[in-house]
């Protein structure tokens, strides 16, 4: 397919975002997917783009579509289904919610250039009647079998609470790569920048998972899925955050083992500021217990 100059264009209800370039910002990474000497071994066409950095890319379209009440009660909701290499050429869609709605919830996904389907799930504001793409999925309808990456894992498993923010530095460092640098990320009505959408994981995946990830550190991983959710938004740079999360579900597939888990932050005086759920897919071929 052509795609569109570097604009948000609407057509048949559905808006679609600038073309990007989005980059592979942890390829000096060695031994992870975003390596290129490990993604090709493991079978990809090189080392991959994180899956949350494609979520910048809604940035523009939920601020279009929602307005600046997205920060404060919005969801994005993402499957992701293929990879892609550094600065290979993305666009975000989203269908357009209706004129004047508080309480909506719409298709959204990313294509390759080639119209290859890179991601797909849901946007919302407010309370929507029907749950998010990664909330309505059955996670519990299959037996996970005999797990050897995650074996010490159980569903239920609490998450080890932890506190930590989204410091000045990083959203400075992630505005020099990231492919739609809003406004609000500089400054914004909330009193202090907003953290980025990527930045968000950043926060609940990076810092509010470590200590189950400190567990996993012989094998290589990849993002399945991510949802964010603004509870009492936005996110804001270097406000002090308290974490904690539980392992959903477990499972596996013919070439990784994976487990859902969600993660929460709290504000100093206990409010639930933000909430992530993610689907984090480990290689077999990567681990020893698989040779």
């Amino acid at each position: 397919m052509t795609m569109e100059p570097d604009r948000i264009s609407l057509k048949d209800n559905v808006l679609a975002g600038p073309v990007r370039r989005p980059i592979n910002r942890a390829a000096t990474v060695k031994g992870s997917i975003h390596d290129d000497e490990t993604a090709t071994k493991l079978g990809l066409r090189g080392g991959t783009v994180a899956g949350s950095v494609h979520m910048d890319l809604f940035g523009p379209l939920l601020m279009e579509a929602f307005g600046e009440a997205w920060w404060e009660r919005g969801t994005l909701s993402l499957y992701f289904l293929n990879a892609t290499t550094d600065r290979e050429p993305v666009r975000a869609f989203m269908a357009l919610p209706p004129a004047g709605a508080g309480d909506a919830q719409v298709d959204v996904w990313i294509e390759r250039e080639d119209g290859l389907r890179v991601a797909e799930g849901t946007a919302s504001v407010g309370s929507p009647s029907e749950p998010t793409a990664l909330l309505r999925k059955p996670l519990d309808r299959f037996d996970p079998g005999e797990l050897r990456i995650l074996k010490e894992l159980t569903a239920g498993d609490p998450i080890a609470e932890t506190d930590g923010m989204v410091t000045q530095e990083t959203v400075d460092q992630h505005l020099m790569f990231t492919t739609d640098p809003l406004d609000l990320y500089r400054e914004s009505r909330w009193g202090r920048p907003v953290v980025p959408i990527t930045s968000y994981v950043g926060l609940l995946f990076t810092q509010a998972a470590a200590p189950v990830r400190r567990t996993l550190r012989d094998v290589v991983g990849l993002f399945g899925a991510i949802e964010i959710r603004n509870i009492n938004g936005p996110l804001l740079v270097n406000e002090p955050y308290h974490m904690g999360g539980e392992i959903v579900a477990l499972g596996q597939s013919p070439k990784t083992e994976y487990y859902w888990y969600e993660t929460w932050a709290d504000d100093a005086s206990g409010k639930r500021i933000a909430e992530h759920r993610m689907l984090s897919r480990f290689m077999k071929a990567s681990s020893p217990l698989y040779q």
